[in-house]
């Protein structure tokens, strides 16, 4: 099966159908800090980890213009009041264009707030994101899933969602035996695996048939790999037809044989037969002048 033809097949059946939002799209707001002189991940397993979501995300959501990911950037929820401001490590708001590119993040200006939201725990940060956040992201923001995950493989693992019910309550999701989640929302699954040559828990986003949504470098190699078979197949199929041209070759040569050892055949019966027929005329001319001879003997 073709990995990459049928990856596009499914990403289209299973991207998620939403309204465009009402707002307009805002890039920035005077008067609202866009910059906090944080850096982006706490540590490198955070870099890791974001960097790699935010990728495959990207991959995924390429397709629909109107879905927008947003990476350790601002959200602000509440007009007027700077302090209603959350940075989340990713984000995913749909229903507002793509592009372009925003400083921060607006919800009243964009008509749209976050259907999920991400965070990944830090020393720093882990408590809020366990207690704290998970009322403000879903009760005062509107998101409508939150996810925080623990990236770093020497640490207890921990995965957990919530999810705003029918009547706007707030429900933790139940993990999975392998103790992955699925987001309604995005229409995805989600679960971590363990790369220990860079002691990462790496949480990964899977189609809802288990089909695991690659990164870049993945993507890359896939295409090599698609490409490598393809020529390989294309060697094997020269191959087989230099392979059958040498079979009609070697054909041809037998059948020229065969036709040649046939006039052969046929030229030495031709030759034996006039041989056979001089032996006759010698015979009979041979009687005929013993005939003739006898005769002259008798007068």
């Amino acid at each position: 099966m073709d990995t990459i033809n049928d990856f596009e097949f499914k990403q289209r059946k299973y991207m998620p159908v939403f309204p465009k939002a009402n707002g307009k799209t805002t890039v920035y707001i005077e008067g609202y800090p866009c910059e906090d002189d944080e850096p982006m991940s706490a540590t490198d397993f955070h870099g890791e980890q974001i960097a790699g979501l935010y990728e495959q995300f990207k991959r995924y959501f390429a397709i629909n213009q109107q879905v927008y990911i947003g990476i350790d950037s601002f959200i602000y929820y509440h007009e007027g009041d700077i302090t209603k401001c959350v940075a989340p490590d990713i984000h995913i708001v749909f229903g507002v264009a793509k592009y372009p590119l925003r400083r921060s993040f607006y919800t009243w200006a964009e008509g749209a707030a976050p259907v999920a939201v991400f965070e990944f725990l830090s020393d720093a940060t882990a408590r809020q994101d366990r207690t704290e956040k998970v009322g403000v992201y879903l009760n005062d923001i509107g998101v409508q899933e939150y996810f925080i995950h623990q990236p770093e493989l020497k640490k207890p693992a921990e995965f957990r969602g919530w999810r705003r019910g029918i009547s706007g309550e707030i429900i933790e999701m139940t993990p999975d035996p392998q103790g992955g989640l699925f987001s309604e929302a995005l229409n995805l699954y989600f679960r971590w695996e363990e790369q220990h040559h860079t002691h990462v828990r790496l949480l990964r986003p899977y189609l809802p048939d288990g089909t695991p949504i690659t990164t870049p470098l993945e993507e890359h190699h896939l295409r090599e790999a698609a490409q490598a078979r393809t020529e390989e197949e294309i060697q094997l199929r020269q191959a087989a037809q230099a392979r059958t041209e040498e079979e009609i070759q070697l054909r041809q040569a037998a059948q020229a044989r065969t036709e040649e050892e046939t006039q052969r055949r046929q030229d030495a019966e031709k030759l034996a037969a006039t041989e056979a027929q001089r032996r006759q005329d010698a015979e009979a001319e041979l009687k005929k002048l013993r005939t003739q001879l006898a005769n002259l003997q008798r007068q």
